[in-house]
């Protein structure tokens, strides 16, 4: 079993399937893995397997290793596509997350422009006001709900702590359309349970609550590389299309990953 444990504070360029050049914005520490969920799929492994004895970088440690790295890229390339907050855990879980924001945004504006700035979430930390807020000021705001099935949740993203799908919801709903909603399809099974959520069983109330979400676009994928749970699959394409499809007849534009 490998897994990607990424430097930090800042990683890459990498290419994105979803978002092109991406420079990676790591807020975690970079010995770890640090989040609110323990998906299954992680590719960062298990959170048990991967504790972090490092501390979180700090606000002025991000904003110096990213004005470095941006400057460099400004003179010898390349440009990057999107400046996206991902790497090990989740990255609202950082205490100052808000004001880290503010500073990218700004470093965005003085060296790459139309550079979009991207966060890839899992929703957690939506209840803090300074997190909507930091949120909603970002291009991507890009927010997981993989299903709406509690069941399935406690299965395969295992959440950490309290987590109550319809509050997330009611979270989500607030943005009024100003988010990106990405959903993780696969099969297989886990520990004797399938976990196969590309069936009309949770596709339809995912679905009718995209729709009450109105998010302004869903980016749709599956499992790109190891897993630390074994028996795992990639949905196929088929599949995956026949869900894009849903959501574009729902109105809604769509993004598909194999």
């Amino acid at each position: 079993m490998s897994t990607v444990i990424y430097p930090s504070p800042i990683f890459g360029p990498v290419h994105s399937r979803r978002l092109g050049v991406s420079l990676g914005i790591n807020l975690l520490p970079a010995d770890g893995k640090f989040c609110s969920f323990d998906c299954i799929y992680c590719e960062c492994g298990f959170n048990a397997d991967h504790r972090p004895h490092q501390k979180f970088p700090s606000r002025e440690e991000v904003r110096r290793a990213l004005e470095e790295r941006l400057c460099d890229m400004k003179q010898n390339g390349p440009c990057p596509d999107v400046l996206t907050f991902a790497g090990n855990g989740e990255p609202t879980a950082h205490p100052q997350f808000a004001g880290i924001i503010d500073d990218t945004l700004a470093l965005r504006d003085k060296y790459f422009p139309q550079a979009k700035v991207s966060v890839l979430s899992n929703s957690t930390f939506l209840h803090k006001p300074e997190v909507f807020e930091a949120l909603n000021k970002v291009d991507n705001n890009i927010l997981k709900l993989d299903t709406v099935d509690e069941t399935y949740i406690k299965t395969v993203d295992r959440p950490t702590g309290h987590y109550d799908v319809q509050q997330i919801v009611g979270h989500l709903k607030a943005f009024k359309g100003n988010l990106v909603i990405q959903t993780l399809f696969m099969k297989g099974s886990y520990e004797g349970c399938d976990v196969d959520n590309t069936t009309d069983r949770y596709v339809l109330p995912w679905l009718e609550t995209v729709k009450q979400i109105a998010p302004r676009q869903v980016m749709i994928y599956t499992i790109d590389r190891e897993t630390p749970a074994p028996g795992l699959e990639k949905a196929t394409h088929e599949e995956l299309d026949r869900i894009g499809r849903m959501v574009t007849d729902a109105g809604i534009p769509v993004s598909v990953s194999y």
